[in-house]
């Protein structure tokens, strides 16, 4: 049994594709068990079933954590991506993986995951002979059940990441603590206020982060601001231009015309073409 690991229903941000009108698409997301709560966010699965159809992109903004991932073609530990994620989703496959909490990885690696970031690191590289049994025995579950194929995955990688439990690490629950505070904080818009409400220099910030998150705190800062537009825009906020503005002014923006370049910079469109494309 996977204990108190449970489904996570909340709406994951960042995925640019919210659904597929055609062909069969799945994505779980599983909380770990109280053991590793510390250190991984969640475990999560996709799985398609696009035979007989043309191939789909799925694009993701991604957030500031390490990813183990496991394929029917591909495995890797994967540093914070720092562009936009493309996965051409066509024919059958799945991906399983563990979303490590920010600085949640820092204790498994052994050095600064900024080293890793845009990267991914082969699990023997980093496991050993382990690692590439961890990738069998997760293969080898592909062709279970499908219902129960998330729960059995999970229960496989909890299993592996217990085995080798590091000790605790004040500085990565920091790291963690400093993250989430810029997530749930739209108004958190400057390294200055986070390094203020750390009671820590910038200096000592930056280094902090680019230890245990792998990039800087300005970045996810930024990163943060772009998945609450993001989320906004598919709830519905309308493309107007006084309405860009209003968002803009919201997510600290000096000029609408700011936003709209990172905005389409990262996302790949402006958003008012981004948002008549959800529709």
């Amino acid at each position: 049994m996977i204990g108190k690991t449970r489904q996570i229903d909340a709406a994951p941000r960042g995925v640019l594709v919210p659904g597929f009108a055609t062909g069969a698409f799945c994505h779980e997301r599983l909380a770990p068990c109280a053991a590793l709560a510390g250190l991984v966010e969640h475990y999560w699965f996709v799985g398609w079933d696009m035979a007989g159809l043309p191939a789909r992109q799925q694009e993701t903004l991604p957030h500031p954590n390490v990813h183990l991932v496991v394929e029917h073609e591909a495995e890797g530990v994967y540093g914070v991506h720092t562009a936009r994620y493309s996965k051409t989703l066509a024919g059958k496959g799945f991906a399983f993986g563990v979303k490590f909490r920010p600085g949640g990885f820092r204790p498994f690696l052994g050095r600064p995951v900024a080293q890793i970031a845009d990267q991914r690191v082969p699990l023997a590289s980093l496991f050993g002979a382990s690692g590439m049994e961890l990738v069998r025995e997760l293969r080898a579950l592909a062709d279970a059940d499908a219902a129960a194929l998330p729960r059995a995955m999970a229960e496989v990688a909890r299993n592996f990441l217990l085995a080798r439990l590091p000790p605790p690490d004040a500085d990565a629950e920091q790291a963690a603590q400093l993250v989430a505070a810029i997530a749930v904080d739209p108004a958190l818009l400057t390294v200055e206020a986070l390094a203020q409400q750390a009671g820590m220099t910038q200096r000592a910030l930056q280094r902090l982060f680019q230890q245990y998150v792998g990039v800087g705190p300005k970045w996810v800062i930024k990163r943060y601001r772009m998945h609450e537009a993001v989320a906004r825009l598919q709830a519905g906020a309308a493309p107007e231009r006084a309405s860009l503005a209003k968002l803009a002014q919201d997510l600290g923006y000096f000029d609408q015309a700011h936003f709209i370049r990172e905005f389409t910079a990262l996302v790949g469109k402006p958003p008012g073409a981004y948002r008549r494309a959800l529709t």
